[in-house]
């Protein structure tokens, strides 16, 4: 392997190196069940709470690239990826306490507790939420490099480590979804409940205090753990030859039709996945639950128990898929290939967006007889359904692009690195265009979360037509072990 590392390093380097996915994934699991409502607490009208989710895909697309084209050149005494891992958990850390403490900070800047909108609130949970992308994808690149400089190119190694990091995802959100489905955390820390932060927003900020200790935890064990071989001067010289901008135009212009395919196939599959990533919790609040962030007590109540609903089926959504990727590549053999795979279960992601259609107006048919109380168990059993059913086409879209691209690079003779940037784009690029449509297009539709479901539910559908009819299936099998997380 380069830089001196002849052979993989040991297990347990992996496993630690692997760990730190469990505090990112923690944070990220936060994310997805408590900030859409929190930015509704602040004042932020739900058609433009889904701009503000705009920074996850831009620092996606512009951040990660360009930390691991640098991670790669680094010549730090203290290694190439764990300067840029420390920079990172630091960075999340500050970023974790400006979106946690945003009303406390913004009240005693001058926010009036009457007025629904707080605008210095807004503008400090703004400016934490963007640092906070941005460093999560600071972190996470080169935790993913570092991993595979320690598997030193041994293909069985690699796998390993992939293997390590998707188990410690998996760990990570289930430990954030319960921690988002717990009413009661706040009591762990008293001081987190002020006059300008009531119990839901004590327990965000309890939660964010547990993110930031356990991230530092596992990230410090790591990088004092785990050494590297600098990168001498010299070799930084052979790697810089190829400007960035260079290499990375060169890669799209060597891409050959599978790969084409395989990215429109991954674009149009998360512009499905991404209105419900992005409204799970808030739809299990509001429709489900019928609650209001901005209506009276009873109406605050039922959408704050909603949406730790909606974290319990998240925590579910997790189990399922960590027990689903165990089992991808013998079900890939049994269906005919991976891409029949692929197309299958974008089939039952699109089911489930639509069926959220038909439990919606259910729940609405039953609240007009019994008025707005909490719905019964076989309302919420089928909603809850949902989330664990989305569990398996997740696992695979967490997986399958990922190694088919490792293979189609491989075949093509390209850097797997870059192609697996390349692929990046196709997924940071449509959370960019359902981030800008869903609030517009929703609020066209009388407001709510089902016109954005149902867009997504039929573009699944065209994109699993896509991947069973004109994605070719690989020349071999692979492991299909997932590699990343989440929606970034």
């Amino acid at each position: 392997m380069e830089d001196g590392l002849e052979a993989p390093g040991p297990l347990w380097k992996i496993i630690v190196v692997a760990a730190i996915a469990a505090g990112v994934q923690f944070g990220w699991a936060l994310q997805l069940s408590l900030l859409t409502p929190y930015v509704q607490t602040l004042g932020v009208p739900h058609i433009w709470a889904a701009f503000i989710w705009l920074c996850g895909p831009i620092s996606g697309l512009l951040v990660q690239p360009i930390v691991g084209y640098n991670s790669d050149r680094c010549t730090s005494r203290f290694g190439r990826r764990r300067p840029f891992i420390a920079a990172g958990a630091c960075c999340v850390a500050a970023a974790v306490f400006l979106i946690g403490f945003a009303k406390d900070i913004g009240h005693k800047a001058g926010d009036s507790l009457e007025k629904n909108t707080k605008p210095r609130a807004v503008a400090v949970f703004v400016a934490g939420f963007w640092i906070l992308d941005v460093a999560n994808n600071m972190l996470q690149g080169p935790c993913r490099a570092l991993l595979a400089d320690l598997s030193a190119n041994n293909h069985k190694r690699m796998r390993v480590a992939n293997e390590c990091f998707s188990f410690f995802m998996a760990v990570g959100n289930v430990l954030g979804y319960a921690a988002g489905s717990y009413s009661n955390l706040h009591k762990i820390f008293p001081f987190t409940r002020t006059t300008a932060c009531d119990v839901y927003c004590a327990n965000l900020k309890t939660c964010f205090i547990i993110h930031i200790v356990f991230l530092l935890l596992v990230t410090i064990t790591a990088i004092i753990s785990v050494k590297e071989t600098p990168l001498s001067m010299k070799q930084e010289e052979e790697k810089a030859s190829t400007p960035f901008v260079g290499e990375l135009l060169t890669a799209f212009k060597s891409l050959k039709k599978p790969m084409w395919i395989l990215l429109l196939v991954t674009c149009l599959n998360w512009i499905a996945w991404f209105p419900f990533l992005l409204y799970d919790t808030d739809w299990m609040g509001r429709e489900i639950y019928g609650g209001f962030v901005d209506g009276n007590a009873t109406q605050q109540k039922l959408y704050d128990d909603g949406v730790r609903a909606g974290a319990l089926g998240l925590m579910i959504n997790s189990i399922v898929l960590g027990f689903t990727s165990l089992g991808l590549e013998n079900v890939g053999r049994l269906v005919g290939g991976v891409t029949n795979l692929w197309g299958g279960v974008n089939f039952i992601l699109a089911a489930c967006l639509a069926s959220t259609v038909w439990i919606t107006k259910i729940v609405e048919a039953w609240r007009d007889k019994h008025g707005h109380l909490a719905p019964p168990n076989n309302i919420k059993g089928p909603a809850l359904a949902i989330f664990g059913l989305l569990g398996i086409p997740q696992a695979v879209t967490y997986s399958i692009p990922f190694a088919l691209t490792s293979i189609y690079c491989s075949t093509s003779g390209g850097g797997q690195g870059l192609a697996l940037g390349v692929l990046n784009m196709s997924i940071v690029i449509p959370q960019m265009f359902i981030s800008v449509v869903s609030g517009p297009l929703d609020a066209a539709f009388g407001g709510g979360n089902l016109p954005a479901f149902v867009l997504g539910s039929i573009v699944a559908a065209v994109s699993a037509l896509l991947a069973i009819f004109a994605l070719p299936n690989p020349p071999q099998q692979v492991s299909l072990s997932p590699v990343m997380g989440g929606g970034h």
